[in-house]
């Protein structure tokens, strides 16, 4: 028997005020001379999300290559700052990032590990082995496949677009010399920004492509929303079948 991970609900609101709120409030507020400072600020806003995102990969388990590439996209902005390097590379790294994770998208589904089937098409999530049976038994496996991959091309399409998104935000709000208490307000801003410029979008997408599969799901197996989703009582029987493998 394995030791079992250490798993937690979601806290959504948690990370919302430690990753964008708080930083975002110390940003626009405290930058001045008269307060913290520009550096300290810029020090002090950004430690918040960088020690929230060691100990989520450190402590709840969530080790994961999504949560490292959100450190090190806060590291880089603060180094852009500290540095006092041109502002202009502030939109490059913020459209790099998510514009990478899309080309891994691609690049994985084309090696054979399509990142859709981990994030919705799961045990956790949905019956598979009740869907791979009725695919089998409908012979539809191969249309089934075809529209997994049409999904996948979605959620690559995600990331293009909040790539684009973030480039256009950064962009057009940080425009001050970095280092300064006005590139310090603009980043603050740039990020209470993010989250109903970007975030909710993309949220929206992914319910989208979510919603995608279920209704291909429904169409090529003929199971109901009911008989395709995990109860509850089953994701407790996969968690502690996969906590005794």
């Amino acid at each position: 028997m394995t030791k079992a991970e250490p798993t937690q609900k979601p806290r959504p609101f948690v990370d919302l005020i430690i990753s964008i709120v708080i930083p975002s409030v110390i940003l626009m507020k405290l930058s001045g001379d008269d307060k913290l400072g520009a550096t300290l600020a810029l020090i002090v806003a950004l430690a918040f999300p960088i020690l929230y995102g060691i100990y989520e990969l450190i402590f709840n388990g969530k080790r994961n290559g999504m949560a490292l590439l959100g450190v090190i996209s806060v590291l880089l902005t603060g180094g852009i700052g500290l540095l006092k390097i041109d502002a202009q590379w502030l939109a490059v790294k913020e459209a790099a990032i998510p514009l990478c994770i899309g080309v891994g998208v691609l690049v994985a589904n084309k090696l054979g590990y399509p990142l859709v089937r981990k994030l919705l098409f799961n045990p956790t999530i949905m019956n598979v082995a009740r869907i791979d049976e009725e695919l089998e038994k409908k012979q539809n496996r191969q249309t089934f496949e075809n529209r997994l991959d049409r999904a996948n091309m979605l959620l690559a399409g995600t990331f293009l677009f909040s790539a684009v998104m973030n480039y256009f935000l950064a962009k057009t709000i940080v425009t001050s010399e970095s280092g300064s208490s006005a590139f310090n307000e603009e980043l603050g801003r740039m990020t209470l920004l993010s989250y109903p410029v970007i975030a909710i979008p993309s949220m929206i997408m992914m319910l989208g492509i979510f919603y995608f599969i279920w209704r291909t799901v429904n169409r090529l197996t003929g199971l109901s929303l009911e008989e395709i989703m995990v109860s509850e009582e089953g994701k407790d029987n996969a968690s502690k079948s996969k906590d005794s493998d």
